[in-house]
């Protein structure tokens, strides 16, 4: 249950992440085939496309989302779902709130086992769960939770980090996506995979911390659906060396009233 533990602490990122897409259409076979043999250098030609700038990249993140204006209407958050540990027999339901500017907690009941609380206040980050009890992040893990905790942040990527650039063009589930490499004051770098044709984030592969140790976690984002005019993920899958936790959304409600003592941390 430690190494299952380990892994559900680790969840934060993908959860956090998306409280804080759509298919695309394969090319016609005609359109392809119209293509003379012997000019068969179309591959070449797409490989030599310039790449477009970090601007133009997340500019349509933000508008495939709903747009600058209809994110900051949003000002809270609160998700409700389940989770599916496969590897370890573990799953169980979890609850999300999150809170602007930089609020968020998140609690997971597991039957049989209990209930693991984490939080960011807005200062300090703090985790409480049956078989450790309560501790406070420190460092990478700190600043890390304090990142991911950023209400909008898709807003404020240029002050979250402080390089970000796109790096190239690769498939994530068949389609064409462009990393981006950001990279914080704090930790290691990020990468982010925007879809090439709906411009919305399908992946975000990042270096997290925890008491056991660092892992590089894959998050992938899929079933996005609009909520009060933004787009949210409901469906998530979180892949880890040993593990893959997917996590489903039933529930996810804006603007909702969330007294700051959601994120603060129990008097002992």
């Amino acid at each position: 249950m430690k190494r299952a533990l380990w892994a559900l602490m680790l969840m934060w990122t993908a959860a956090a992440i998306s409280l804080a897409q759509e298919t695309q259409p394969k090319p016609e076979p005609a359109a392809q085939e119209a293509q003379p043999k012997p000019e068969a250098k179309a591959p070449e030609a797409a490989a030599a496309e310039p790449l477009p700038t970090i601007d133009r990249v997340l500019d349509k993140y933000i508008e495939a989302l709903g747009g600058k204006e209809a994110l900051e209407k949003i000002t809270s958050r609160q998700a409700k779902g389940s989770f599916d540990l496969p590897a370890m027999g573990a799953n169980g339901t979890l609850t999300m709130v999150a809170k602007a500017p930089n609020k968020s907690a998140m609690t997971i009941d597991i039957p049989g086992f209990g209930v693991i609380q984490m939080a960011f206040d807005g200062t300090v980050g703090w985790e409480n769960n049956p078989m450790v009890g309560m501790r406070d992040l420190v460092g990478k893990e700190l600043a890390a939770r304090k990142r991911d905790s950023t209400f909008n942040g898709e807003l404020k990527y240029k002050e979250l980090y402080q390089k970000i650039e796109v790096k190239g063009k690769e498939k994530v589930a068949e389609k064409d996506a462009y990393v981006v490499e950001a990279t914080p004051a704090e930790g290691s770098a990020e990468k982010m995979y925007f879809d090439a044709q709906s411009g919305l984030l399908v992946r975000h592969d990042a270096e997290r911390e925890s008491p056991q140790g660092s892992a590089l976690v894959e998050t992938y984002f899929e079933d996005y659906r609009d909520v009060d005019g933004v787009k949210v993920p409901f469906t998530l899958k979180q892949v880890m060396p040993q593990f893959t936790i997917q996590i489903k959304f039933d529930e996810v409600k804006h603007n909702v009233e969330i007294e700051d003592a959601k994120f603060a941390k129990p008097a002992a």
